[in-house]
């Protein structure tokens, strides 16, 4: 068994090439034994693997005496004092570097006595003002600078200078230094300034020293951001409000591609205090203005900024930002993320909101394959009789419900009319809704719909009335045995049907089939069942409405001619 002395052993000189005797016992702060090693002749000189010599490890231990005794060495020697103390390392590191680099204040001042050059850069574009102000070495940086350190240099890859690295690092007492003497507009590869750092990253000391030192708060990067939105962004609260109260503008264009603006970076982020200050101080020409966007475009992945926003007065249905986004509205996009997942709260929060369906939003209801989808719309949207709207009047309430507009109306009647096939699923609900029947009588309705189908929708209607063309479509229907009524549609409707039909048309379908008016009449209760058609069974259907096949996928459907 080998067994090993509680002594310290040195094996230094076994591995000559690695380190030497006399850089290991400047390393070690032995002032006796560097010496000794000295006088034996031992060189100072010597590299190991990382080309240090004992005067690097001396500067990096902090070894000031140590290191008196190798710069004495060197003097009494045929090389340059001055060229030893600026040997560098196989990574450009001078032993000011390193002394700087580790707060060594004491041995910074020798080595400067001793012509240390004070701006040495090392292999990544280091010196030792960046490595002292890295380190937060307020000592050490004071001294550089006093002694005429270069401070508006730029190094490493992203062209910092010490300032930026100071307020990265948060190193206030350190930037009161710099701020003095630095350019507070110097830019990095991004054209980003010192303030802008202090903004991007909660330093609300350094930037409020910044600020107070006279440096732009509305200076922009080369993407156009400015310290307010990278703040609104990265939600620091106490930056915003500071940078808001010192002149920073709000409404500031942030974006090459679209005017993006501080109050979209919190909407997106979800960071509500700040996008409540924001929206105190933000134009509202972004709301709904063409060529603007609204914030509630960034928002529709936060719920709780798209119930602020919608609290505060924005708009739902904002303005067309398709040549922006590629979206035409909030609810068009919030949509288009529901093709393979339940509907979003942020859908059921612009719906409520009373934000406007286009027929691309239809599609995309359908193409949900969501009935829970479907169902929501109509619990905020009141089918009103197409006879009762204008195109261009404005939208009425009813019963705390927004009225759909006979656009929103016609894109809604173009969509099934293309899913014809998948009627069991929409019919019943849009009939409980209170749509108008008659709007589905079409020659393409009654040419493909299933039997079923055709007898459900028959129900809400006075078939003896049908138009000829559509009689003879339903004769053919016949003769081919693709649809059996269920009733006798030849002979005249009971008196029963057609006085249900009269109530249905006096009262109106949205209020029948949507209100407790019908209980209201003077009639026995249980005919109130009756009237609002509950009788008729709901056709059944099996397959989901994932449809939309080739073009409708992307918004094109076959139009039919509707209303």
């Amino acid at each position: 068994m080998l067994i090993v002395s509680e002594q310290r052993m040195d094996f230094t000189q076994c591995y000559p090439d690695t380190v030497s005797s006399v850089a290991a016992a400047a390393r070690s702060g032995c002032r006796r034994r560097l010496r000794r090693l000295i006088k034996k002749g031992r060189s100072v000189d010597c590299r190991d693997n990382r080309g240090w010599k004992a005067l690097h490890e001396a500067a990096a231990a902090g070894n000031e005496e140590c290191l008196q005794e190798i710069l004495s060495a060197v003097d009494g020697s045929s090389q340059g004092s001055r060229a030893y103390v600026n040997s560098l390392t196989h990574e450009g590191e001078s032993a000011c570097y390193l002394a700087a680099q580790r707060g060594h204040l004491s041995v910074v001042q020798l080595l400067l006595k001793r012509h240390a050059n004070i701006n040495q850069l090392t292999n990544d574009l280091s010196c030792p003002l960046y490595a002292a102000v890295d380190g937060g070495h307020k000592d050490v940086v004071e001294l550089l600078v006093s002694k005429g350190a270069e401070v508006n240099r730029t190094h490493t890859a992203s062209c910092w200078t010490c300032l930026h690295q100071a307020v990265y690092k948060g190193h206030h007492e350190i930037v009161r230094i710099l701020v003095n003497v630095c350019n507070l507009e110097a830019r990095d590869d991004h054209r980003i300034t010192p303030l802008f750092v202090a903004a991007q990253y909660g330093q609300q000391e350094c930037l409020e020293i910044l600020v107070n030192a006279g440096a732009n708060v509305n200076t922009q990067a080369a993407d156009l951001a400015t310290p307010l939105l990278i703040a609104s962004q990265e939600g620091h609260l106490a930056c915003v409000d500071f940078l808001l109260d010192h002149g920073a503008d709000p409404n500031k264009a942030c974006s090459h591609d679209w005017p993006q603006l501080p109050i979209h970076a919190a909407a997106e982020f979800g960071h509500i205090s700040i996008l409540r200050r924001l929206i105190a101080v933000t134009d509202r020409v972004c709301d709904q203005y063409y060529g603007m966007v609204s914030p509630l475009y960034t928002a529709v992945h936060r719920n709780e900024s798209i119930e602020l926003l919608l609290s505060e007065g924005y708009s739902p249905d904002a303005q067309d930002c398709t040549h922006i986004l590629g979206y035409c509205s909030p609810l068009s996009y919030a949509l288009s993320c529901t093709s393979k997942n339940p509907y979003s709260e942020s859908v059921r929060l612009l719906i409520a909101a009373g934000a406007s369906l286009s027929e691309t939003d239809w599609i995309c209801v359908f193409l949900s394959g969501e009935k829970d989808l479907l169902q929501l719309i109509l619990e905020h949207r009141w089918i009103a009789p197409p006879e009762t709207l204008a195109m261009n009047s404005s939208v009425p309430n009813r019963h705390g419900k927004t009225v759909l507009k006979l656009q929103e109306l016609r894109g809604l009647l173009c969509v099934i009319l293309n899913q014809v096939h998948f009627a069991a699923y929409w019919l019943p609900l849009l009939m409980k809704a209170g749509l108008e029947p008659s709007l589905l009588l079409q020659p393409h309705m009654l040419e493909h719909a299933d039997g079923a189908v055709l007898n459900y929708l028959l129900e809400f209607v006075n078939w003896s009335t049908l138009s000829v063309p559509l009689k003879r479509i339903l004769d053919q229907r016949r003769v081919e045995k693709t649809w059996k009524p269920c009733l006798p549609f030849d002979s005249i409707p009971s008196l029963s049907h057609i006085c249900r039909l009269q109530v249905r048309s006096v009262l109106g379908p949205d209020l029948l089939m949507r209100t407790s008016v019908v209980q209201q009449l003077p009639v026995p209760s249980p005919m109130h069942g009756f009237l609002k058609f509950s009788d008729i069974p709901e056709p059944s259907y099996t397959e989901s409405p994932q449809l939309l096949h080739g073009g409708a996928r992307n918004g094109n459907t076959q139009h039919i001619h509707v209303l």
